[in-house]
């Protein structure tokens, strides 16, 4: 143990060296221990196991099974990202198109403007009941725009049978607006529903297999069957990554067309008291 003189001049202790490079050389091993205890935890990559049992697996209830799969997930994401980005453009052309039909005074003001609406089956629903309603005031083959003109000039009417008229065709392009947001949306619930089931066939299917060639060949070990039994559960789990996805996926679309679908509803019904109100109360 050593000593030193500070500048008041008093006699102070050195600090051991013995002491502290002990100290060190303990942290840093406990460092390393405890690196090596998660690199154990953790384990090797899942991607290497992956490829592992997809090799050992069978090659129709193995890797035709994965491979078919596969080209379902990605078609089954292709349709999730594809309808997401239709219904977020409906929403947004919706309110676009609600602000500007509230602004007119008169339920045909935007028709007789001849603006056009892109991306809102709202403006479907508009534009046929529209439609109808000049087919009601006037002869068929007429030019709607001239046809809407004449009759704004001048007071007219329209009867219960009409008005009732322009509300089923409303309706009519409500349900055909609802088809055309609902379309390839069964591929999502098909893959959700049958994936599973594909992949507890390939599963059952490569166990068969796997007992099948241990019998042929004679050898009863752990060794023998493992390859083949983790390739035949790769086929669940491929099925799962495939079912998962789509399952969400869908809920969330199936909601989100629910939503669009109120929306038509209720502006089905807005336009529908607007013509009543413009078109009724000029009964003689």
């Amino acid at each position: 143990m050593g000593y030193f003189y500070g500048r008041s001049g008093r006699r102070r202790r050195a600090a051991p060296e013995a002491a502290t490079r002990p100290a060190a050389a303990r942290g840093a091993r406990i460092e390393k221990g405890v690196m090596m205890n998660i690199a154990g935890w953790i384990g090797p990559l899942p991607l290497a196991d992956l490829l592992f049992a997809f090799n050992h697996s069978n090659f129709v209830s193995g890797k035709l099974f994965v491979f078919g799969l596969f080209l379902v997930s990605i078609y089954a994401w292709a349709v999730m990202v594809i309808k997401f980005l239709e219904l977020r453009q409906a929403k947004r052309a919706s309110r676009h198109f609600l602000v500007s039909f509230r602004k007119e005074q008169h339920p045909l003001g935007l028709f007789l403007k001849r603006q056009s609406f892109a991306g809102t089956p709202l403006f479907k629903i508009y534009e046929n009941a529209c439609l109808t309603v000049g087919v009601e005031l006037e002869a068929r083959g007429n030019a709607p725009g001239e046809l809407f003109v004449r009759g704004l000039e001048k007071p007219v009417r329209l009867n219960p049978y009409q008005i009732t008229a322009v509300r089923n065709a409303a309706e009519r392009t409500i349900a055909d607006q609802a088809l055309v947001l609902e379309s390839k949306m069964g591929i999502l619930a098909t893959a959700a529903s049958a994936a599973p089931l594909v992949g507890l066939l390939g599963t059952v299917w490569g166990v068969m297999d796997t007992f099948s060639s241990m019998a042929v060949e004679g050898a009863a070990s752990i060794a023998a069957v493992a390859p083949g039994i983790s390739g035949a559960l790769m086929t669940t789990g491929a099925a799962l990554v495939v079912a998962i996805p789509s399952a969400v996926g869908y809920n969330y679309l199936a909601n989100e067309v629910r939503s669009m679908a109120v929306r038509m509803d209720n502006f089905a019904d807005e336009f529908m008291a607007n013509v009543q109100r413009q078109f009724m109360t000029s009964q003689d």
